[in-house]
């Protein structure tokens, strides 16, 4: 009988019953636990048919079972790491081999709801249909000679970004911030905001409590619409929360694939440098810098390189990953990294945030690669004369707040004394408040047309 034109093929499900059947293995086979210390379990009999990244079932006591991956073997026997609690688990627990690669089956309805690591639905909308396509979760990058380069200039709706750090198809940015300093709020005004047709979004290790908050007060109705969010909570396990990341990623590539200009905002790749860290560290990795082990700096580019242009006949995948900076400082392990692979980076300033300024974007601190060559001449003339004034202002600014300078000492400190304070109007802007692309750029044209030089200082000498 063929299942797909049973009447389920539209929704994919047919399809994804004959892959899953075709997959089959003929036999199973089953270990069982030896050891079992903290979150890690020694599982023997197995260790010929496993190896690091597949998956087994543990059966622990009351008939609940486990999904566990393996990641390291020592002494003869696997070393896996449970999705859940270890809780029933014990010595002599059977451990079920598992032969089938973690795949999910994405489609357009999917648009507008929430999931987890493991594609399942959490947001209480019933349950979800499956594409007719399988996508691995740990997929490869596309080849580096075979991908197209970045596309058009993206509109994402934020002043300080679309002037300043202009974003095009297929670029990857990294937002840098401290703790508190705005970054998940200006996720969700691009998400909001932006014109990319299709927007996912990977919440990894956020706070259950902010989670219902994001979705429904910052991203809204509006946002959603067009939106796939994944979300993976602080207190779910390591392999939970760094297998949600990769989900992030695989949803988008289906999207890419059909082919769609897709934006994906991961908040934060921190905390999937963490879980990694906890995973290795828990199977026996020895620590390095500020104790990530090395395979988090191995996986840091496996992850980040999925973004990107695709190949001919695909779409792009944008990419903004928040990077949560430890006591403010750009140069701790993770973000150096980050900062080394992405094609720009936004840096939040809590100085600026806490005189008032929302997004607090520091754009003399940011860069984006694929400026100035994304713009055109005029533009580019724009943008450069209002970093020079915000440069030259905040070079002077401890002396202009304490009344030190003199107007008139220097023209230039004088022109950016009349202009800074709107362009920190520019800058600063409402979470509800949406600016377009081009008419950043007439605003910027007009401070500088309306704002009139000012009068030469007095001398003082009366004639």
């Amino acid at each position: 009988m063929d299942l797909t034109n049973e009447g389920v093929g539209s929704s994919g499900l047919g399809a994804n019953i004959v892959n899953k059947i075709d997959h089959l293995a003929d036999y199973k086979q089953y270990g069982k636990v030896v050891n079992v210390v903290g979150m890690l379990i020694h599982v023997g009999g197995v260790t010929h048919s496993l190896s690091v990244g597949d998956n087994c079932i543990i059966h622990a006591r009351g008939g609940r079972t486990v999904g566990c991956e393996v990641v390291g073997f020592s002494e003869g026997n696997a070393l896996v790491m449970p999705f859940g609690s270890v809780d029933g688990i014990g010595m002599g627990s059977r451990a079920e081999v598992s032969v089938a690669e973690p795949v999910v089956y994405p489609t357009r309805d999917w648009l507008g709801r929430v999931i987890n690591a493991f594609g399942e639905p959490v947001d209480g909308k019933g349950p979800l249909p499956f594409g007719s396509s399988g996508y691995p979760i740990y997929a490869p990058p596309p080849p580096a000679h075979m991908r197209k380069r970045v596309g058009s200039k993206v509109d994402l709706g934020v002043r300080a970004m679309n002037a300043f750090l202009t974003l095009c198809q297929g670029q990857r940015l990294g937002i840098f911030s401290g703790s508190g300093v705005g970054k998940s709020t200006l996720l969700a005004m691009m998400a909001r905001n932006t014109d990319a047709e299709i927007n996912i979004i990977g919440l990894i290790g956020e706070r259950g409590r902010e989670m219902r908050e994001f979705i429904e007060d910052h991203l809204g109705k509006e946002g959603m619409q067009r939106s796939i969010v994944i979300a993976a909570t602080s207190d779910e396990s390591p392999l939970v929360r760094r297998q949600a990341a990769y989900m992030t990623m695989a949803v988008a590539e289906y999207f890419r694939d059909q082919p769609n200009e897709v934006l994906v905002l991961m908040d934060s790749v921190t905390r999937f440098a963490m879980a990694q860290r906890e995973i290795s560290l828990s199977a026996g990795e020895p620590p390095t810098t500020k104790g990530y082990t090395p395979s988090v700096f191995a996986q840091l580019p496996q992850l980040l390189e999925r973004a990107g242009p695709g190949v001919e006949g695909q779409g792009s995948i944008t990419a903004l990953f928040t990077v949560l900076v430890e006591g403010d400082d750009l140069n701790e392990p993770i973000s150096d990294a980050v900062r080394g692979i992405l094609d720009g980076h936004v840096v939040l300033d809590r100085a600026i945030a806490e005189r008032g300024r929302y997004p607090a974007v520091n754009v003399l601190r940011s860069i984006s690669r694929t400026m100035p060559a994304c713009n055109t001449p005029e533009q580019n003339a724009l943008v450069n004369r209002a970093r020079q004034m915000l440069a030259t202002y905040e070079d002077m600014a401890e002396l202009i707040r304490l009344g030190a300078y003199r107007r008139g000492t220097d023209p230039k400190i004088d022109e950016a004394i009349q202009f800074n304070p709107a362009l920190e109007a520019f800058l600063a802007q409402d979470i509800e408040e949406a600016t377009a692309l081009e008419a950043c750029y007439q605003r910027l044209s007009e401070i500088f047309g309306s704002v009139k030089p000012l009068p030469p200082p007095s001398s003082g000498i009366s004639s």
